[in-house]
């Protein structure tokens, strides 16, 4: 029996408005819905489903079980591993969660806001700054990419070393589940032990066994007092020693330790030439380090020196420059953000996510670098990243005249040999990003068999039917 697409588009425009529900027989573009932002992925759908409410994607989704359409949850598309857009095959539509934007609520006393999955990032961070709080989540895409795909990739950025990463933020989820049931855990909660903590398997599941729609997360007293510095390092060995001497210096008021390599610095001045000479000198590695707490600049940017000092004193560093004031702060951090953007401008590269504990770190680098070299001569790889979670993206550049399409094909191999030195050091292969269809085979590869079982059997018993995002993570 034929499936009649017509008939399903007119159920579907009668639960949420015909505005509401694109499609390519109403001369729609879809393109922007059904590919990802990098352009790697693309798929076919019958429709675009905007919903402006919990209700209205309950009414959608029990119209997908019904019919036996499948449905991709969207939010900002942001992401890098394919999560977000359909896969070739079967009948699919994508839920595009931006209407569901709303604050439902700021609670200063408790620390928490509930808002809504297609709340933008640095709408929520605006909010709560508002009310002198602040939601530490900080990434890139923050102007762009939404609350509810924050939580089903699990992100992370540049403040996990004090805050955490979103697992950590979220005190409860409001989520839709396969059948069209609505799980309601909002609650503003530190302290909930009354049996299993569902919200967890939502966490990072891409959409896999459920749709989120809102969030319970957790707020901070917004800092008073920031302070930057920006240090180059001998070795990424002496980097983690200054990471280790500046903890014992400052507690938690350190709050972000960035990994940039030399190669990565020229890269961002070759196409972004007015950044400065922050150094007197060129390094293999720098270092860029943020403190923040409720005090006075002042006292903060004493602590902050009198902590440099002594670590120059211990060798842990080989020279450093502090930001003079907010504006100065926002240079440095800049050079952090232009290395994804120089690396587009520059060509061809094939990008890593991986996290390890850092005492491992420097021996991944030293095996790493000589290895990819040997293999794939010319290659150029550009190292960074949160050296103070354990998580870098070591990214590796086109040599130079090769075509993007050839050394795109080199992906797999590249991968292969870099994961597998990854695990073999009780590493991930994917820290922040996620899996999408990206790294579903190379999960496959490298997480056990109890682990793989385990995990088919929590997705068969939500969504029997697989119409959750079906082809991303498992």
């Amino acid at each position: 029996m034929s499936f009649d697409t017509s008939s399903w588009l007119a159920q579907a425009r009668a639960l949420i408005g015909p505005a509401h529900v694109l499609s390519a027989d109403n001369g729609d573009d879809l393109t922007p819905y059904t590919r990802d932002w990098r352009g790697k992925f693309q798929g076919p759908a019958l429709a675009v489903l905007r919903p402006g409410s919990t209700a209205e994607v309950q009414a959608l989704v029990r119209l997908a079980a019904r019919t036996g359409v499948a449905l991709v949850p969207q939010g900002g598309n942001t992401g890098l591993c394919g999560a977000s857009v359909p896969m070739a095959g079967g009948l699919q539509a994508v839920l595009q969660l931006g209407r569901l934007k709303r604050i439902r609520e700021i609670d200063p006393e408790n620390n928490t806001a509930t808002v809504e999955a297609g709340c933008i990032l640095q709408t929520l961070q605006e909010q709560a700054g508002a009310v002198g709080r602040l939601f530490p989540l900080s990434l890139g895409a923050e102007g762009s990419c939404q609350i509810g795909g924050n939580i089903a990739t699990n992100a992370g950025g540049v403040q996990v070393l004090r805050y955490g990463n979103m697992r950590e933020l979220v005190l409860g989820l409001e989520v839709v589940l396969p059948d069209g049931e609505i799980l309601d855990l909002l609650r503003g909660l530190r302290k909930d032990n009354t049996g299993y903590d569902l919200k967890q398997l939502f966490i990072g599941a891409e959409g896999t066994l459920g749709i989120i729609t809102a969030a319970t997360v957790k707020l901070f007293s917004a800092p008073s007092a920031e302070v930057v510095a920006f240090a180059g390092v001998a070795s990424i060995a002496q980097a983690v020693r200054l990471l280790g001497a500046m903890r014992g210096h400052l507690g938690d008021r350190f709050t972000a330790f960035e990994l940039i390599s030399g190669p990565a610095v020229a890269l961002v001045r070759r196409y972004f030439p007015e950044t400065p000479a922050l150094l007197s000198g060129d390094w293999p590695w720098y270092v860029l380090m943020e403190a923040a707490d409720g005090g006075s600049d002042e006292t903060l940017r004493e602590a902050v020196q009198a902590a440099l000092m002594a670590c120059l004193e211990d060798e842990c560093l080989e020279d450093v420059t502090l930001a003079g004031n907010l504006a100065q702060g926002q240079t440095l951090w800049s050079l952090r953000e232009n290395i994804t953007h120089a690396q587009q401008m520059d060509g061809s590269n094939i990008k890593h996510d991986v996290s390890l504990p850092i005492s491992r770190i420097p021996a991944f680098v030293e095996q790493m670098l000589p290895r990819l070299q040997q293999a794939f001569p010319g290659a150029r790889p550009i190292v960074y990243g949160h050296l103070g979670d354990g998580n870098l993206h070591f990214n590796l550049s086109a040599p130079e005249g090769v075509e993007a399409g050839t050394w795109q094909a080199q992906t797999e191999a590249v991968n292969q040999v870099l994961h597998d030195v990854v695990v073999a050091m009780r590493g991930s292969i994917s820290a922040e990003h996620g899996i999408g269809q990206l790294k579903r085979h190379e999960m496959a590869m490298y997480k056990t068999p109890a682990e793989l079982a385990l995990m088919r059997r929590i997705k068969q018993a939500l969504d029997p039917q697989g119409l959750m995002n079906p082809g991303k993570v498992l």
